[in-house]
């Protein structure tokens, strides 16, 4: 994906950890110039943050934050356990444009990650027997880059993942073909390559999980590549 305008870049290098160590210790014993380092510091972060939720919001598409999702799957498997006829459901869920402060363990993507994850179990939980016979497809429209940028988040990347679930998932592995994240391996260097279109792992969904045949699937994927998964994510 190629970054919209007003996307936020990755920083000037006297922003980066080890510029940042320098100047901290260059200034560490200077009161004036000190000062003014960490002031100026202090607005360029604020500054890189108020871009990053202005894209963010520009980015959600009106689609809500995670935080609500627990209750909206439990909400959802109840009605698809207590009525037959609801046979698909979409979640979009927003707030994954981090551009700063993304952290690891903690910070805005385990703030995103942690309700979705909890969304995830709830709903298998409530639909109760009945998540045997269903599939859950979790994706993104884009990627992030492979590696952090000079305001501790990361940028819009190339390639992505998906996560499938349900009763008849062939789970517990990570399919496809993973070269690494070294500079060789990477799409121009920072982000992920693209290996597996996703629409064949949706084509496989529909087929083996909902049994539409080949004329059924050019209809709903008329511009699919002819070149399959080569891997069964469900069994059967």
């Amino acid at each position: 994906m190629t970054p919209p305008a007003g996307c936020v870049a990755r920083g000037p290098p006297w922003y980066r950890p080890a510029f940042g160590a320098a100047f901290e210790q260059l200034y560490a014993t200077n009161q004036r110039f000190g000062r003014a380092y960490r002031d100026g510091k202090s607005a360029h972060k604020e500054v890189m943050e108020a871009a990053a939720n202005g894209e963010m919001t520009m980015a959600n598409g009106g689609a809500p934050l995670p935080n609500g999702f627990p209750a909206a799957a439990a909400r959802l498997g109840t009605l698809m356990r207590n009525d037959p006829n609801i046979q698909l459901a979409f979640f979009a869920l927003g707030g994954w444009d981090t551009h700063a402060n993304q952290g690891a363990g903690s910070g805005q993507l385990a703030n995103r990650l942690a309700p979705l994850a909890l969304g995830l179990s709830t709903l298998a939980q409530r639909l109760g027997t009945l998540f045997d016979d269903t599939t859950v497809i979790v994706m993104s429209e884009f990627g992030r880059t492979a590696r952090e940028n000079g305001n501790g988040g990361t940028d819009h990347g190339h390639g992505n993942v998906m996560w499938v679930m349900g009763g008849a998932v062939a789970g517990g592995k990570v399919y496809g073909d993973w070269q690494g994240i070294g500079d060789g391996a990477l799409n121009e260097g920072r982000d992920l390559p693209v290996t597996t279109d996703f629409r064949w792992v949706l084509a496989h969904v529909a087929e083996r999980h909902l049994r539409l045949g080949d004329h059924q699937l050019a209809q709903i994927f008329p511009a699919m590549p002819e070149r399959g998964l080569g891997f069964q994510l469900i069994r059967g």
